[in-house]
């Protein structure tokens, strides 16, 4: 059950392989069953190409803001088992897969865990209109913990190329 001294959590989940909703619509069951981690928002469902190559099959993203009382690494193992059921198998960096999980953020803090490539907040995530424009949606003040800058600034700051391959849906 969470308790008191839960965190704030926000992920980000993609999918560009099956059937994209259904597959982050489990990973949201998935996540929201487990006692430890509440669903607090999510955003709409954006429409993105696929990076690196744009002949890979497009994404469907979404951002979650979550409470849980995991604490990092707990919540980080949790997610990659989440992606193993959801039929995510490990091959190539960028590879199209069935179901992506990132910790954009937690609590505000910065994390870094080697053992297990885990940097918090996402080390890319202020160049990704996939993540800016879907936690906008659910998170108007949300400030990058880094960088200490306004997401309204963030999404000034993406390319015109980057604005132009994302769709909501």
């Amino acid at each position: 059950m969470l308790e008191k001294q839960a965190k704030s959590v926000i992920l980000g989940i993609g999918s560009n392989l099956g059937n994209r909703r259904h597959n982050i619509e489990k990973a949201k069951y998935l996540i929201n069953s487990d006692d430890k981690i509440k669903i607090l928002s999510s955003s709409s469902f954006y429409k993105t190409v696929s990076w690196p190559n744009k002949k890979d099959p497009y994404f469907l993203n979404i951002v979650l803001k979550c409470k849980t009382s995991l604490n990092p690494r707990e919540l980080f193992i949790f997610l990659k088992k989440i992606e193993k059921i959801l039929g995510r198998s490990k091959s190539f960096k960028n590879a199209p897969r069935t179901c992506d999980i990132d910790i954009i953020d937690y609590s505000k803090k910065n994390i870094l865990f080697t053992n297990i490539d885990l940097k918090i907040p996402h080390p890319r995530m202020h160049y990704r209109s996939f993540v800016l424009f879907p936690l906008f949606e659910i998170d108007k003040n949300w400030k990058h913990p880094k960088k200490n800058t306004k997401i309204s600034q963030l999404l000034h700051n993406l390319s015109i190329s980057s604005l132009r391959t994302i769709k909501i849906l």
